[in-house]
């Protein structure tokens, strides 16, 4: 399952009451167009629209604990692991970086797209 894990807890409200829709047209078209953010703070969910060679529609999952936060497909929606849908999770993870510049990546398994997505 692709994910990503960042080095600190990051406050899922602030970014909720601060977040822009992220949107990418090329290679691939990646629309993130919202936050919803569970009561308890501890995890949001982001709908995510990818169309590469299909339109896919799914769920990216922001979790947190006191030491870490981490992004990663929400079980239930369960898409293809296409490069589409691992972009989107790495096009959230550019936003993160940006947001929060003291964030750092601890731990992940799609290195090569993130590194794809920040340098373009």
């Amino acid at each position: 399952m692709p994910h990503v894990v960042f080095s600190r807890r990051i406050d899922l409200f602030d970014l909720s009451g601060n977040f822009t829709s992220l949107f990418q047209k090329n290679p691939v078209l990646i629309k993130i167009p919202t936050i919803f953010v569970q009561n308890n703070s501890l995890s949001a969910l982001l709908p995510t629209i990818v169309i590469d060679n299909m339109h896919r529609e799914f769920l990216i999952e922001i979790s947190t604990t006191k030491l870490k936060t981490t992004i990663r497909l929400y079980p239930m929606t369960d898409p293809d692991k296409t490069d589409g849908v691992k972009s989107s999770l790495a096009l959230l993870t550019k936003y993160l970086l940006v947001v929060y510049p003291d964030l750092k990546i601890t731990k992940s398994n799609i290195f090569d797209y993130i590194d794809s997505v920040i340098s373009s």
